[in-house]
């Protein structure tokens, strides 16, 4: 039996995480998956029960699971706190906790929402690429940071090991082989040093897979090409804050942020979960859109448990909900919406009937 750590967190978390548990119920009745969950807090529910935002029994909880799946951490209530005591800094400390480098998340259009976004239907029509994002090391990471003893000014420091850059870049590029074999690295050499490493390693790393076509870009160019020709890529690699900012800006191919799922891993158990925030303006209104979670646990069954059927089951499943027209609001562009929980129950009901 092995356990799946949940880790509801903040705002919508706990709706889209129960959404995502129940259709991990149904797939893992379907192929008879020995599984078992354990919830526990992080973030600001945390903080509120008088803990840190990430208490040392939830980490320990997690590093002896299968894997973990997190639904969102953010509460604007705890944003007069120092950052690492916010309810943001305890989703760092885990990632770090687990030593889950590479984070890969994949932005595909999904059949029905063609018209959901603002992209031109031809535009993003054809889109399926594979950001993988370095999670560990950078601006979010680097020592020294802080403010200057007079409050004036403020620094961060942004530093890449050879080893760092070395052990993302074959993900990327190990990805790339499963995918259409194109790795596109995505730095800003022209003006950091940092960047400069990075091209220099990942040109290095490319000639062990000469399979592999290689290119580089610097990243307002991919910024901008995300947007204007998607299609054109297959995995994009690049370091933490450039991976943070485009992968959310990649919401608007598939036409929802609510959509994208995500896989962290390193050595140890994986961290999955929905790149959308914690959206407290609509937590507790059903109207959150759990199909970033549910497609995370598809990933969480691929990665952790090699189950590729039954994560293929989940997002056949997703599939045949949107081709019946249901949407959450978020896709409904005026149309009549399902609720969140509903969303799950269909798609649960798909999966049992696969």
């Amino acid at each position: 039996m092995s356990t799946i750590v949940l880790l509801p967190g903040d705002g919508i978390g706990p709706e889209v995480v129960g959404a995502a548990a129940r259709v991990l119920d149904a797939v893992a009745a379907r192929f008879s998956i020995q599984i078992t969950t354990a919830s526990h807090p992080i973030g600001g529910v945390a903080l509120r029960h008088g803990l840190p935002a990430l208490p040392p029994a939830t980490l320990d909880a997690c590093r002896t699971a299968k894997a973990v799946l997190l639904g969102a951490v953010g509460d604007p209530s705890f944003d007069h706190l120092p950052s690492a005591e916010r309810p943001e800094g305890g989703l760092l400390a885990l990632r770090r906790g687990l030593g889950v480098y590479a984070n890969l998340r994949p932005a595909r259009l999904w059949p029905g929402c063609e018209g959901a976004g603002p992209l031109k239907p031809e535009l993003s029509k054809n889109a399926d690429l594979l950001i993988v994002r370095e999670l560990t090391g950078g601006l979010y990471f680097a020592e020294p940071r802080g403010f200057a003893p007079d409050g004036l000014s403020a620094f961060n420091t942004m530093r890449y090991s050879t080893e760092e850059i070395t052990r993302i870049a074959r993900v990327a590029f190990d990805a790339a082989r499963r995918r259409k074999k194109q790795v596109t690295s995505v730095d800003k050499a022209n003006v950091l040093e940092t960047s400069q490493l990075w091209r220099r390693v990942v040109t290095a790393v490319a000639a062990d897979y000469p399979d592999v076509t290689l290119s580089h870009m610097y990243v307002d160019a991919c910024a901008m090409a995300l947007v204007t020709s998607p299609a054109k890529f297959d995995v994009i690699l690049t370091e933490n804050l450039f991976g943070d900012i485009l992968s959310d800006e990649a919401a608007v191919i598939v036409g929802s942020i609510g959509l994208l799922p995500s896989a962290s891993i390193g050595d140890g158990p994986g961290l999955f979960e929905p790149v959308h925030g914690s959206a407290p303006d609509i937590a507790g209104t059903d109207k959150a859109n759990p199909i970033g979670a549910i497609a995370s646990v598809a990933m969480l069954l691929e990665h952790a448990f090699g189950a590729t059927d039954a994560a293929k089951t989940i997002e056949r499943a997703v599939v045949r909900v949107l081709e019946a027209g249901h949407r959450t609001s978020d896709l409904a562009a005026g149309g009549t919406a399902v609720g969140c929980r509903r969303f799950a129950d269909l798609v649960s009901a798909a999966v049992a009937d696969a």
